[in-house]
């Protein structure tokens, strides 16, 4: 019962240090239910637990050069449910795979680094305070 009002965040890498950094940054300073994968393949394999966001690693080749990338991955992530947000990790800084990120529908694109995890609390709350509001003006918009 108790993880039901949770956050369920999935946490996509194939950096087993970072993921574990931000999987225990996230435990230490937020209430979400978290789980994690190395791989594309395993995320999609999870999808039908439902998660409300997906932080997810741009390149994903570092387990198995054949693995999905990052962008295969947040295509079926899509495919699957266009509304869950997608926020993409990649440790390169280049305009162009941000472009590309978002060209394929992902919430947003955040550089790791030493702030990645402050941007990341910041993102996810938007993502809240976007739904929120959606909400609010459907209700608004029901009633007239």
């Amino acid at each position: 019962m108790e993880n039901e009002n949770k956050i369920k965040l999935f946490l996509v890498d194939d950096d087993a240090l970072f993921l574990k950094s931000l999987e225990i940054e996230f435990m230490e300073n937020a209430d979400f239910t978290i789980e994690t994968f190395a791989t594309g393949e395993l995320c999609i394999a999870q999808l039908s637990n439902n998660p409300d966001i997906i932080i997810l690693d741009y390149q994903l080749d570092g387990i198995d050069q054949t693995a999905m990338n990052g962008i295969e991955t947040l295509d079926k992530i899509k495919a699957f449910n266009p509304n869950i947000p997608v926020v993409m990790l990649s440790s390169q800084d280049k305009i162009e795979v941000a472009v590309n990120c978002m060209h394929h529908k992902a919430f947003d694109y955040v550089v790791k680094s030493e702030t990645a995890f402050m941007r990341l609390q910041k993102i996810i709350s938007a993502i809240f305070e976007y739904r929120k509001m959606k909400k609010e003006l459907n209700w608004y918009m029901d009633r007239m």
